[in-house]
């Protein structure tokens, strides 16, 4: 049997009058791609933010792995990668930097504490490798000279190297060229390989038939859909979006 990377159950949330999620299910087992679609104000945003920990629920449970998330420490400690779509990169700073980018590793050197570039670096370099990302090769190369498809794929390979139990991937394809979409993607697929549950939030409705193995349509809060892709085409989901027959 499947692992159950994330199980989130009959999830409710209000902002004031209005009701932003409602009786919300949805799960994601290990090594699976779950798109989650919907128009704006479909609730995606507001699921998301819930999943990460940054926000919580007025109903229902979350539960990653088994165990209850309920706030943003919890999604820390359970392994939860999250890439929004600012990327939150430092140009400044190297790909290996960037990796470790609020959890940097140190070393001893005498009575001091240093940053232990060394040691970063050559981790870098193997989370790399075993994604298969020749893209990122040279991690010593700041980010500023990356490109955009790059900065996503860094961005995807940070959450990975991070995450325990799932990733969760805001728009990841946002703004590129058709070759650099192949490159985020095969940074996904990497995700689904190492055994990672993967939420995918996008609009590009295409690369996402091809590549989840589950699709879910939000609408107006609600679970309008949940079935794999296949045999759906670009105006089913835009349809089962609206909701026009």
């Amino acid at each position: 049997m499947v692992a159950e990377a994330l199980s989130v159950t009959r999830l409710g949330k209000k902002f004031g009058a209005v009701r932003a999620l409602r009786d919300v299910n949805l799960s994601v087992e290990a090594g699976e791609i779950v798109a989650l679609l919907g128009d704006n104000g479909a609730g995606k945003s507001t699921l998301m933010n819930i999943i990460c920990g940054s926000d919580s629920a007025d109903e229902g449970e979350i539960r990653v792995s088994g165990e209850p998330l309920e706030s943003l420490t919890d999604a820390n400690r359970l392994g939860v990668g999250v890439v929004y779509q600012d990327l939150a990169l430092a140009p400044h700073l190297s790909v290996a930097e960037n990796m470790f980018l609020g959890s940097e590793k140190k070393r001893r050197v005498g009575p001091f504490t240093v940053l232990d570039r060394r040691g970063m670096a050559a981790e870098a370099e193997a989370a790399v490798g075993e994604l298969g990302i020749s893209t990122l090769r040279n991690v010593q190369l700041a980010v500023a000279r990356l490109s955009g498809g790059q900065r996503q794929v860094l961005a995807v390979a940070r959450a990975i190297k991070r995450a325990s139990s799932f990733i969760l991937l805001d728009e990841p394809t946002a703004a590129l060229g058709p070759k650099q979409v192949d490159i985020v993607l095969d940074a996904i697929r990497a995700a689904k390989a190492q055994g990672l549950g993967v939420i995918l939030v996008s609009h590009d409705i295409p690369s996402v038939l091809k590549l989840a193995d589950r699709v879910v349509i939000l609408r107006h809060g609600t679970v309008a859909l949940d079935r794999k892709p296949e045999g759906m085409s670009v105006a089913d989901v835009m349809t089962a979006m609206v909701g026009e027959e």
